[in-house]
C-alpha cells in the first residue's frame, strides 16, 4: 500500500450548531477523512494558526463573525489562500451564493445536507487542489521567481525564490500585506523590481514573473563605457555578480538562449573569450567611476 493511499485528507468544519457538529463528524470520518471542528469564526482563524487542513467546510450563517467573512479573512493569508472552502447554507438563493463565491468559496451546498452530495463535491475539490498543489511544487522546485495575485494585487502564493527577493528587498516583507502597484514596478535602493504579467490562472488568480533591474545606473555606464547595447550591459552586470545564465533568464525575464545570444556579442565587443574575462572587465570599469 502506497504512502498516498494510507493518507487520510483533513476537512475543518466551522458551524455554530452542535448537532450538525456531530452529523458532519460522524459522516465524514466514515468515509475516512479527519475531521477538525469549529464552533465560529474566530475558532476556526484560531485553528488555521496551528494546522492547515486540506479543506474547509463553512457554515455561511453564524453569530458574530458570519461565513463570507470568516472566508475573507482566511483568503487574505497567503498562507492559507490556496484552501478549498464549500459553503453550506440553508440560504440557496442568488445573493447568498454569489456572496459565498465573491468571499473566495468554491462551492456551496444547500442544508438540510445529502451526505453522498456532500462527499462528492469534497473529493472533487480536494483531487482539484491536490493537482494545483503539485503545480506550485513544480515551479518551486525549478526555482522560478513567480508568483500569482489577486485583481486587487494582493499575493495568493509565491514560489520560494519570489519570497526569498521580495524579503530581501523590504526587510519585514509580509505576503499578506503586500500589493503589487498598478504601475507593475517599484524602485528600491536604486534597482527596479518589476512584475510581468504572464496569464490569467483563476476567477481571480493571476500569473506574475518577478525580475529586476539595476536601475539602469550602472548598465548606462557599462554601456556607454564599453559599447553595449541596453541588454548586454545587463547581463554584463548580472555576470559580474556571479549569476548564472539560468538565474539571469529569471532575473530579465528573458529565456536562456536568448542569454547566451548576449553574451556571444558580449564576448565578440569585448575581445574576451570566457564569462570570468568578461565579469572581471565589469569591475574594472565600475571601479573606474567617480
Amino acid at each position: 500500500m502506497t504512502e498516498r493511499s494510507t493518507q487520510r485528507d483533513t476537512v475543518l468544519v466551522v458551524d455554530d450548531t452542535p448537532d450538525t457538529l456531530g452529523f458532519l463528524t460522524d459522516a465524514l470520518e466514515h468515509a475516512n477523512l479527519t475531521v477538525l471542528v469549529a464552533i465560529d469564526g474566530a475558532s476556526a482563524i484560531a485553528t488555521l494558526a496551528h494546522v492547515t487542513p486540506d479543506l474547509i467546510l463553512m457554515d455561511a450563517v453564524m453569530p458574530v463573525m458570519d461565513g463570507f467573512e470568516t472566508c475573507r479573512k482566511i483568503k487574505a493569508d497567503a498562507a492559507l489562500a490556496h484552501l478549498p472552502v464549500i459553503f453550506m447554507t440553508g440560504l440557496s438563493d442568488t445573493e447568498h451564493v454569489v456572496r459565498g463565491l465573491e468571499a473566495g468559496g468554491v462551492d456551496y451546498v444547500a442544508k438540510p445536507i445529502v451526505v453522498d452530495e456532500l462527499l462528492a463535491r469534497i473529493r472533487v475539490h480536494l483531487a482539484n487542489a491536490r493537482i494545483a498543489n503539485r503545480a506550485r511544487l513544480a515551479l518551486d522546485v525549478t526555482g522560478r521567481y513567480l508568483l500569482a495575485a489577486n485583481e486587487a494585487g494582493r499575493i495568493i502564493w509565491s514560489t520560494p525564490q519570489a519570497e526569498k527577493r521580495l524579503t530581501l528587498a523590504f526587510p519585514g516583507f509580509s505576503a499578506s500585506e503586500f500589493v503589487i502597484p498598478k504601475t507593475n514596478s517599484i524602485a528600491v535602493n536604486g534597482r527596479q523590481l518589476i512584475f510581468s504579467l504572464l496569464s490569467r490562472t483563476g476567477t481571480d488568480e493571476y500569473l506574475y514573473r518577478l525580475s529586476e533591474t539595476g536601475g539602469g545606473q550602472e548598465e548606462l555606464f557599462l554601456r556607454q563605457y564599453l559599447s553595449l547595447t541596453t541588454r548586454e550591459s545587463e547581463v554584463l552586470i548580472w555576470i559580474a555578480r556571479g549569476k548564472s545564465n539560468r538565474d539571469i533568464s529569471d532575473i530579465l525575464g528573458i529565456s536562456p538562449r536568448t542569454v547566451n545570444k548576449h553574451l556571444e556579442q558580449i564576448f565578440t565587443k569585448l575581445g574576451v573569450e570566457n564569462r570570468a574575462s568578461a565579469a572581471a572587465l565589469a569591475v574594472g570599469a565600475l571601479a573606474t567611476r567617480e
